[in-house]
């Protein structure tokens, strides 16, 4: 059984300033509310470093791996297996031109093992919360970089 999340939003920015920013990991704490703090080289193999809100202003560190990257286009990261296959994940960010000026950003998240359907009961609003927050925030961020709009923090959901 998986437990998986999708989000996909189209963004009125070109490709390459949506990228620079969901690539700018220095940057989340001006913008992204669910991920506030991140740190990586994105390249393979090396860490990712998270700290991660999924309920209320309370922060969970959370440490993953990036798996793969084609620059400008797409990276993926995974949490260490549990033992015995219990529990492992895997996220992969695309995000691809779609017209003159515009963008597709979509977020495919998903956990399998044993221990998923506890990990979806405990934590899978919260989880979906906080990706709707973030695809809507790269969205807003995007934009205003690129002239769009005005930035305005990114709603809180509790």
């Amino acid at each position: 059984m998986s437990f998986v999340l999708e989000h996909s939003v189209e963004i009125a920015a070109p490709a390459a300033t949506v990228w620079a920013v969901l690539t700018d990991f220095d940057a989340y704490g001006q913008w992204n509310p669910f991920v506030p703090h991140a740190s990586c080289t994105l390249e393979p193999g090396t860490p990712i470093d998270m700290q991660v809100r999924l309920r209320g202003d309370n922060l969970r560190r959370q440490r993953e791996f990036v798996n793969s990257v084609t620059p400008g286009r797409s990276f993926s990261y995974s949490m260490k297996p549990a033992p015995l296959g219990l529990l492992r994940s895997v996220r992969e960010q695309t995000v691809l031109p779609s017209g003159p000026g515009t963008s597709h950003y979509a977020s495919h998240f998903q956990i399998d093992g044993a221990l998923t359907p506890v990990v979806s009961t405990l934590l899978g609003k919260d989880m979906r919360r906080g990706f709707d927050d973030m695809a809507a925030a790269l969205k807003q961020r995007a934009e205003e970089i690129s002239g769009g709009t005005k930035h305005q923090p990114a709603p809180r959901r509790r």
